[in-house]
């Protein structure tokens, strides 16, 4: 039996994602808890201490979440694992690699702490 994951989003993502997309903001927030059945979708964009980082496109624009890394190696039929999955920003493509580097700057100061919000 596979583990539970468990998505989450921020308030403030929530409320630019309605505030932004409207009526698509269902098809956003429909990718986004998609990934309970397929935690292991998204491209990776990189790690930051056992935290991965990854993404997922709607049209030109990308939702980021992280995850723990480790956790997401070891999923498989056979694993309990609870996995926990937080979407945390949003970038349309041109401003891509900025928000990248600050969701890594914020991660390398915080952690794991991330996820007692």
């Amino acid at each position: 039996m596979a583990g539970t994951v468990k998505v989450m989003i921020s308030e403030a993502l929530k409320n630019e994602i309605f505030k932004k997309f409207k009526q698509d903001s269902k098809k956003i927030f429909k990718l986004m808890y998609d990934l309970k059945d397929n935690p292991k979708k998204g491209k990776l964009l990189g790690n930051v201490g056992g935290l991965q980082i990854k993404e997922i496109k709607y049209n030109s624009f990308r939702f980021y979440f992280i995850t723990d890394g480790f956790k997401l190696k070891l999923l498989d039929e056979n694993n309990l694992i609870e996995i926990l999955i937080k979407f945390i920003r949003m970038s349309d493509k041109n401003s891509q690699q900025k928000t990248i580097d600050e969701i890594k700057n914020i991660l390398t100061i915080l952690g794991s702490n991330i996820f007692s919000e």
